[in-house]
């Protein structure tokens, strides 16, 4: 690491490829993070358990929840440049110690949402296969397969993985849009209906666990900030791509599930989930659509769960680029291919600390899903959600002390406080129930969970430590670009509200 934070990039030095991202390719790589086929198939079933026929209306609260955080989120993103996302709001609002925590957070949140996946991918492969030909596979094959095609979708420029997600993505939906469309067209079960949205099915004992449920589906909407210095025009398509994601999640993850609903009936539905959760949509859409399209649901499966990784993947990179340019991780984590203009270093020590993980579950013996996945995934998951909380309370703080800043009240406090108060609810639901996403004991629990405030502490000595000995980055820390830099001119691009000093505020709101 070199004490000289945000150099100025040599004379021809690569950089990451200005303008090549429109709103619906951000969005794309959004969804695609989310796996709507996988959450739905894999997940829903369980929601549909714990909540009743009411479970598409968690969807819902969770999505209007997101979109009152996205009203502030997005309006600070026309206002700061630097490319750190969630640790640069944080900084800019509760100063330089929690900006450093968020950091770290957000190095554990997009990591465990990415590494653990694999394990996901290994045993949704093997049931995959095993559906299709009656033999069974050892997951660490596919793991290891998806291991090396995620690194290489990285690698190529974000056009590519843009392209690819896209592709990806419609046939994930298209196969969940053909199974609603088949049961709507022949009435459900027995005549379609509107109870799931009934007070008295909504407003049962439990619907807190399918709000954790339902926030855990949202994951990673918040990442369109990450692409600001790739996007064209972004103080306009970074709030479009945001707002379209969590809106798209949202009504998509409840029609989905009311059709499901609709499918078996409001009676029989959750006694259907309770016998067989993993084959709840695809009896529903054999039934309905053909045995053709249960095993297509099977093969869309694996190729929803590599989407996922790959989005991860590029989202955990650009986080990795920018801690290296702010001086917190090594240098050469900042190095951009010459010819694919991505973050190639990052993404391929990204690639190798998922295969040390991988092979140390596998060595032991773990299962792929219940190990591998859920207690890697889980601090993750929990970590992104404190960052959305630590995000909606600085966004206030920020524009407190920026007179001038030319926006509304609703915009920069009514909105962000009251999604601090949902985010709020919304963590200390995921924790109540945590549970129920991991199936771990309650030890196991305790320290999945315990990994999210260690990593934030560690993150403020780390903040303590740098400001004593390396005060030169510590006082850049989630400053903007500077002027006439490669950053600085991609990330200023698209006109918009001005730019503060590139040194942000240092005091807590």
């Amino acid at each position: 690491m070199t004490d000289t934070p945000h150099p100025a990039p040599a004379a021809g030095a690569p950089a990451l490829r200005r303008g090549s991202l429109g709103t619906a390719d951000i969005a794309f790589f959004v969804v695609s993070a989310a796996a709507p086929l996988t959450v739905m198939a894999g997940v829903a079933p369980l929601a549909l358990l714990v909540g009743g026929i009411g479970a598409p209306a968690g969807y819902l609260a969770a999505g209007v929840t997101l979109t009152v955080f996205a009203v502030g989120f997005t309006t600070m993103s026309r206002h700061v440049r630097n490319a750190g996302g969630f640790y640069a709001y944080i900084t800019r609002g509760l100063g330089r110690p929690a900006g450093f925590g968020a950091a770290l957070l957000a190095l554990l949140g997009y990591l465990g949402m990415n590494i653990g996946v694999f394990g996901l991918l290994g045993s949704a492969t093997g049931d995959t296969v095993e559906a299709l030909t009656g033999h069974r596979i050892p997951w660490l094959l596919p793991a290891l397969i998806g291991l090396a095609v995620v690194w290489y979708g990285g690698f190529r420029s974000i056009d590519f993985g843009a392209r690819l997600l896209g592709v990806l993505l419609l046939a994930e939906t298209g196969i969940l849009v053909l199974l609603a469309a088949a049961v709507l067209a022949e009435g459900g079960a027995h005549g379609l209906s509107a109870h799931s949205f009934a007070p008295g099915n909504v407003l049962t004992g439990g619907m807190p666990g399918v709000l954790a449920m339902a926030f855990a589906a949202f994951t990673g909407f918040e990442s369109t900030v990450i692409y600001r210095r790739e996007a064209r025009d972004p103080d306009r398509t970074v709030p479009r791509a945001t707002y379209l994601a969590v809106a798209f999640l949202g009504l998509f993850y409840a029609f989905v599930v009311w059709t499901v609903v609709q499918a078996y009936g409001d009676t029989e539905v959750v006694a259907a989930a309770a016998q067989d959760p993993g084959g709840l949509f695809f009896t529903a859409i054999d039934r309905y659509v053909g045995a053709w399209a249960a095993d297509l649901m099977h093969v869309l499966i694996v190729t929803s769960i590599l989407a996922s990784l790959l989005a991860f993947h590029n989202a955990t990179s650009r986080y990795g680029l920018a801690l290296a340019e702010e001086g917190l991780l090594p240098r050469a984590l900042g190095r951009i291919h010459p010819r694919h203009r991505s973050p190639y270093v990052s993404g391929l020590a990204q690639s190798l600390l998922a295969l040390l993980v991988v092979a140390v579950f596998a060595a032991a013996g773990a299962d792929p899903y219940t190990q591998l996945l859920l207690w890697v995934n889980t601090p993750g998951m929990l970590a992104l959600v404190a960052l959305q909380l630590l995000a909606a309370v600085a966004v206030p703080c920020w524009f407190r002390r920026r007179p001038g800043h030319g926006e509304g009240v609703l915009r920069t406090v009514v909105a962000p406080a009251v999604a601090a108060v949902l985010l709020t609810g919304a963590l200390w639901l995921v924790i109540d129930h945590i549970g129920l996403l991991t199936g771990a004991s309650d030890s196991v629990d305790l320290v999945l969970i315990l990994i999210v405030p260690a990593v934030f502490a560690l993150g403020v000595l780390y903040a303590l430590r740098t400001r004593s000995r390396r005060p030169a980055v510590y006082a850049a820390f989630a400053a903007e670009p500077v002027a006439g830099s490669v950053a600085g001119s991609v990330a200023g691009s698209g006109g918009g509200a001005p730019v503060e000093a590139a040194s942000p505020a240092a005091g807590a709101c």
